[in-house]
């Protein structure tokens, strides 16, 4: 297990923004290593801790020594226990349910992203080819995460069902 810490340069960025503590499950050394450095160039302020594989990030989060994560994102194709078991184990626990959990895949299978929604996953990123497409993303992850909170209200004017158009006849 890896924890890597990124502090802000200026001092009154730390007053600004919180450390987000993040959990990464990859078993690839390499992506790792992107990863971190991707959020560093996104300057998120944030304490990564990494895994990797599915069963010792459970192990990880269940360790009630440690805080729960603010985030946690897990590589779908992993040894021991792969991500989307991970995944279903987590959103299946009552205590950890409720952390936001981001899929990460070379791949963009429907099935594959149906599935992962399916178990419980905030969001499913296919791994870009470059590093700049990384820190893009991460940059709209962060500011989809922070402002979830706010676009919650709204977002239910925008959700049409059968049910929703029966209650206001």
């Amino acid at each position: 297990m890896i924890s890597s810490e990124k502090s802000p340069t200026a001092p009154e960025d730390s007053k600004e923004r919180e450390q987000v503590k993040i959990i990464l499950a990859e078993d690839d050394k390499d992506d790792q290593e992107l990863f971190i450095d991707a959020l560093d160039a996104a300057e998120v302020n944030s304490e990564v801790v990494t895994v990797k594989n599915g069963q010792e990030l459970v192990d990880t989060l269940k360790d009630k020594s440690q805080p729960d994560p603010d985030i946690i994102f897990i590589d779908i194709d992993m040894p021991v226990k792969d991500g989307k078991k991970a995944l279903e184990e987590i959103k299946g626990d009552k205590e950890l349910k409720d952390i936001p959990t981001v899929m990460l895949s070379t791949w963009s299978h429907p099935g594959d992203i149906e599935d992962t929604f399916d178990k419980g996953a905030d969001l499913y990123i296919q791994k870009p080819n470059s590093f700049n497409g990384f820190v893009m993303i991460l940059k709209k992850v962060f500011f989809l995460h922070w402002a979830k909170p706010i676009i919650n209200p709204v977002k239910n004017m925008f959700f049409v069902s059968e049910k929703s158009l029966s209650r206001k006849e």
